[in-house]
């Protein structure tokens, strides 16, 4: 069986080794390669075993290719995110950490730092941020870019579908808003049966915001699987890498824009093409748990295309090989988000999630107008809190200082409900999180040691949802 009829004949329950042929190398040639990205989105697929979500074209994906179960981005916005895994650099590092500051103000990429497409033209690779896609799919791309520096010159060749055939071997993105907040999306999901984090409210609110995120993500399945179907009929699906993942966290109140697994967590599959042998240590139908950044992207897609990785790139090859050895740990950093200003730095190892709050005697819920535009979990907490209605747990996002260090154990306590950073059992692992984020910053050379100033605040920093531009950025 090849993988065309694979892909119309089967479903995404268990393997799909049987499906995958030994590969025919095409000599002098690199495989094309599509990025399908998601906007504020968890690893909220029936692969990751979410419930309540009708995912079979990424669960197929997944099935097929490698799906990775510790991905994480380097921040929990989009902007910052984005610049981050589009040059391979933390955003701390490049000065792009403040959400939104510096997309019209002329600032530029420290030398030596690109972006991804530019080093992919190099490497005879033609660029595209998809947005004109085949009529018969119903919907056209979000062209999103967000980047937080001012580009200058042409970032990508096309934004036409049309063009990749003739444009081979291609780098191309197609940037998925549904599971950006306000959710659009036919009602499929019962709010009752999904299930809810113990930090928030068990509420009518609450159920019917979940289940309407769960339906975003079954809608942005159902697109994915058009571009997948055109793949196979077009013929690109055999010379085709294809690279799903989530742009940041899941758009909830203790998700996007905070630094708890929910703001970072994402989900990645990669799909190797039949026509190129699979580089070493990518196993078709296995499931990755190393820990993976958002920002080695960029060095394994240079990697692929035969080019070398940048000096100054700080993320690492994942697969083939020049792959990196494991890592211990992923970081991750928030500064001012919209008008709100919070600093955190944070580290993730396989067992335990660090935070370092710079900013403590600002409220977990300090006015954000997005947040309370957008969210209605947000505005519930506070309502509920005056009514004294919550739990202690819920109670905890309500309180008017936050913590300055927090320390969770993952495999215990996934919603990170009990701070351990308090309790002497666990002191040893506090000093050695904390010593690693420390040299994280130094490393770095953390540009967002020094807050903006309220003047730049009021000037750059209110993105209300009323006044934000729609294409390519939204808030």
């Amino acid at each position: 069986m090849n993988r065309r009829s694979f892909f119309r004949e089967t479903l995404c329950t268990g393997s799909a080794a049987a499906g995958w042929m030994a590969p025919t190398a095409v000599p002098g040639r690199h495989p094309n390669i599509l990025w399908l990205i998601a906007e504020d989105m968890g690893p909220h697929l029936g692969c990751y075993g979410a419930r309540e979500v009708w995912t079979p074209n990424l669960d197929r994906l997944a099935s097929e290719g490698v799906r990775y179960e510790r991905f994480y981005t380097t921040a929990p916005v989009c902007s910052p995110s984005r610049s981050s895994f589009m040059t391979g650099m933390f955003s701390i590092t490049i000065g792009t950490h403040n959400h939104r500051s510096h997309r019209d103000d002329g600032y530029a990429l420290p030398p030596g730092v690109r972006v991804l497409t530019d080093w992919m033209r190099d490497a005879g690779y033609f660029t595209a941020n998809l947005v004109q896609l085949p009529e018969n799919f119903g919907f056209k791309g979000a062209g999103k870019t967000d980047w937080n520096f001012t580009y200058s010159g042409k970032p990508f060749d096309t934004d036409r579908w049309a063009d990749l055939k003739e444009h081979q071997p291609f780098f191309a993105q197609i940037n998925f808003q549904e599971t950006h907040r306000k959710f659009h999306a036919p009602r499929k999901a019962d709010p009752a049966k999904v299930e809810i984090p113990p930090y928030y409210p068990d509420h009518p609110v609450t159920r019917r915001d979940w289940a309407e995120y769960l339906d975003a993500a079954t809608e942005l399945d159902r697109k994915v699987g058009l571009v997948l179907q055109q793949l196979e009929r077009e013929g690109l699906a055999d010379s085709t890498i294809v690279v799903f993942f989530g742009d940041n966290g899941q758009a909830h109140v203790r998700g996007k824009q905070f630094c708890y697994e929910e703001g970072l967590h994402v989900p990645l599959i990669v799909r190797w093409p039949a026509a190129f042998p699979a580089p070493k240590g990518f196993v078709p139908g296995t499931v990755d748990r190393q820990l993976r950044s958002s920002i080695d992207l960029a060095p394994t897609m240079l990697d692929i295309a035969g080019a070398g990785k940048p000096e100054k790139m700080e993320g690492k090859i994942m697969f083939g090989a020049r792959r990196a050895a494991p890592q211990a740990m992923v970081f991750g950093a928030r500064d001012r988000c919209d008008e709100t200003v919070f600093r955190f730095r944070t580290a993730r190892d396989q067992r335990y999630r660090y935070i370092r709050n710079f900013t403590p005697d600002r409220p977990f819920l300090q006015t954000n107008a997005y947040k309370e535009n957008s969210y209605p979990v947000w505005n519930l907490l506070k309502e509920l809190h005056a009514q004294g209605r919550l739990t202690p747990v819920q109670e905890a996002l309500c309180a008017p200082t936050m913590p300055e260090e927090e320390l969770y154990d993952m495999e215990k306590d996934p919603h990170q409900i009990r701070n351990l950073a308090q309790e002497a059992a666990h002191r040893r692992t506090l000093l050695r999180m904390r010593k690693a984020v420390e040299e994280f910053i130094a490393r770095t050379g953390d540009r967002g040691a020094v807050l903006e100033s309220p003047e730049v605040v009021a000037r750059k920093g209110m993105t209300r949802p009323e006044s934000a531009p729609k294409t390519p950025a939204r808030p």
